[in-house]
């Protein structure tokens, strides 16, 4: 018998779960009048060592205690408050949570019907909970607690109040509804901000690098020499009309922008962004410029409006000198268009003003040389003269927007969902394209800017390099090989496994397959985690090639179902993900990630692509330290 005793204990303790916290309900008051109100105290007593979430602690990370009363003949309504957590961060999480440790004393306003039959009562409060320590936390619990009131006609009505400090929280049907109401599109992660500083950082340098075009630089000593002109009557004014010039830079770019803003707003950047059709026309334009670069043809604005912009720039005065910046950057923009394309494409895939930054940026940029020069004439002598090297910067700079061009017609290609163009086809493209501006500077192809008598310099020869070993650098892509930071502009493997992306046999991506994953989840016992994807999303593509292969990432995936839910095709398929996503989780923006239980609970949500997998994996371990809540 002692042995049997001693085995049941050792079962009940190897299967019953650790409960840290002990619960008691109380009333202030024994007896209670129809209509009026009474205030209950449900105390929960915690272990050393050990602390339960507040109601109120952020989502994403533990489970926050719910309280509710029992459905009773005698409750008109609860409200239900909270004394101030401690906020803190915790280990187990890696995120701020909001915590009480050895005592806790959550106070119930409860309201007494007004037709509440007399007589001895029992209420019963319900709490779930999670409890956790330093290092583990326990599944989460539901317990109860009841409290005895008597309900009389003749009982004194006491009055209810709550101690300072004391927060009201919802509870029962209203704390449900809350939880099964579309949730917000979360903050982004930490890093936006960064992201945006270095997309205007690059678009001030795209500005600084145009100058030295073909169209913009032989205009730099004509434009300067006005200003100087200027100041030989009177420097402020020299320095003045440089300033109104380089306004009018601005203001052309950056009205671009916001007609860029105000097209992407009614219609929403994701789907612009990702439109086969702005995709396509982008493709087209780029094509255009392309071999109008190489030589093919000129490209000129029409002649009659630059005469009257022209004609009305020498006018004079400031009206005259912004009208004259407005028509220097028309005349350049066969040269300028190449670069400010895939700014302006990659702008409109975010959110915000960032097509007007942007454009404000990099004619910021474009016009700083003008302002500079201005200042300081005796630095005019010191530029390069113009020659054969601006023929061979046009050029180069053909061949490349060429391969963008590629790029482009590759999105219309995988949101059609056509397969024309496929990864090994998109390459040797790419090989080709980056491959001829090295040997057209090394003299092997005879176009526009290369004399065969040319001698060679240092600085051409180190630029023909860098192309060829970009060049030679795409293969591996084309034979299996992840081709890194590159995996986002790319096409993405046909067969699982390969170039770095896809499905492998460790991890099973299921596609536009939302119901199937949660009933598979059911019957494997494991949690959801949704990919709300783009054909053509570039840091969708980065996501599943770079971060989601590493060994601390795919070792979590592996715990999950993993669907992806694509948003940006043609097809009715891709509009119902993207009506789930946006019904659900507020927002249609791409890559957005969330873990959700089988019955369709959100557990914790991720926005956006993020570089730090040690912020990727804190979200995976937040949701799957919520599966038991399936059970419960």
């Amino acid at each position: 018998m002692r042995f049997a005793a001693i085995f049941l204990l050792g079962l009940a303790s190897l299967f019953g779960a650790e409960d840290p916290v002990h619960w008691t309900f109380t009333f202030d008051q024994k007896t209670a009048a129809p209509g009026s109100h009474i205030l209950g105290r449900l105390t929960g007593k915690i272990d050393s060592g050990w602390h339960l979430y507040s109601p109120t602690t952020p989502k994403g990370g533990p489970i926050a205690t719910t309280i509710s009363l029992a459905d009773s003949p005698l409750i008109a309504g609860v409200k239900a408050y909270e004394p101030k957590p401690e906020r803190k961060f915790d280990p187990n999480f890696q995120l701020d949570t909001e915590t009480f440790g050895e005592a806790v004393v959550f106070l119930l306003d409860v309201e007494i019907k007004k037709d509440a039959a007399s007589g001895p009562a029992e209420l019963t409060a319900q709490v779930r909970y999670q409890c956790c320590n330093d290092k583990e936390c326990l599944p989460p619990k539901r317990k109860t607690a009841a409290a005895g009131i008597s309900i009389s006609p003749g009982a004194q009505a006491a009055a209810i109040s709550i101690p300072a400090g004391y927060l009201e929280f919802q509870t029962g049907a209203a704390a449900k509804r809350a939880e099964a109401a579309p949730q917000p599109a979360p903050a982004v992660p930490a890093g936006t901000s960064q992201d945006l500083g270095r997309f205007l950082l690059i678009a001030f340098g795209a500005g600084l690098a145009a100058i030295f075009t073909p169209c913009v630089f032989p205009m730099i000593p004509f434009t300067v020499s006005y200003f100087l002109k200027r100041q030989n009557t009177r420097q402020r004014e020299g320095i003045l009309q440089a300033l109104v010039f380089c306004l009018g830079i601005v203001v052309l770019f950056t009205g671009l922008g916001l007609i860029t803003k105000a097209i992407a707003g009614p219609v929403g950047v994701v789907q612009l962004g990702n439109s086969p059709w702005v995709n396509g026309f982008v493709a087209l334009v780029f094509i255009t410029f392309g071999l109008s670069l190489l030589g093919a043809y000129e490209l000129t604005l029409p002649s009659g409006l630059l005469t009257k912009m022209d004609q009305a720039s020498q006018r004079g005065g400031y009206g005259g000198t912004l009208l004259m910046g407005l028509t220097f950057t028309l005349t350049s923009f066969a040269c300028i268009g190449p670069i400010v394309g895939p700014l302006l494409v990659a702008s409109v895939q975010s959110s915000g003003l960032q097509p007007v930054l942007g454009m404000m940026a990099f004619a910021t940029g474009l016009a700083t040389p003008f302002f500079l020069l201005a200042l300081f004439p005796s630095y005019l002598q010191r530029l390069p003269k113009s020659g054969g090297w601006l023929m061979r910067v046009k050029v180069v700079l053909g061949f490349v927007v060429l391969a963008v061009s590629l790029k482009y017609l590759s999105s219309v290609d995988q949101v059609l969902q056509k397969n024309l163009i496929s990864r090994e086809l998109f390459l040797a493209g790419w090989v080709v394209l980056f491959a001829m501006p090295g040997l057209y500077l090394l003299g092997f192809l005879r176009l526009e800017g290369v004399q065969a008598e040319d001698r060679i310099g240092v600085g051409r020869v180190l630029i023909a390099a860098m192309f060829l070993i970009f060049s030679l650098s795409l293969l591996p892509g084309m034979f299996g090989g992840s081709l890194g930071e590159l995996e986002g502009y790319i096409p993405v493997a046909a067969k699982p496994g390969l170039g770095g992306a896809g499905p492998t046999a460790e991890t099973v991506w299921m596609k536009n397959q939302y119901r199937e994953a949660l009933s598979k989840a059911r019957q494997e016992n494991k949690l959801v985690f949704v990919n709300f994807t783009g054909y053509a999303c570039t840091n969708c593509h980065w996501m599943k090639a770079n971060m989601f292969p590493r060994p601390e990432i795919g070792g979590l995936l592996k715990d999950f179902v993993l669907v992806d839910l694509f948003t940006d095709g043609t097809d009715a398929v891709s509009e119902q993900n993207q009506q789930l996503e946006e019904k659900r989780f507020g927002t249609v923006a791409i890559p957005f990630y969330a873990i959700l239980d089988p019955d369709e609970h959100i557990l914790a949500t991720f926005p956006s692509l993020t570089k730090d997998p040690q912020q990727f994996a804190s979200f995976l371990r937040s949701g799957a330290g919520q599966k038991v809540a399936t059970k419960l």
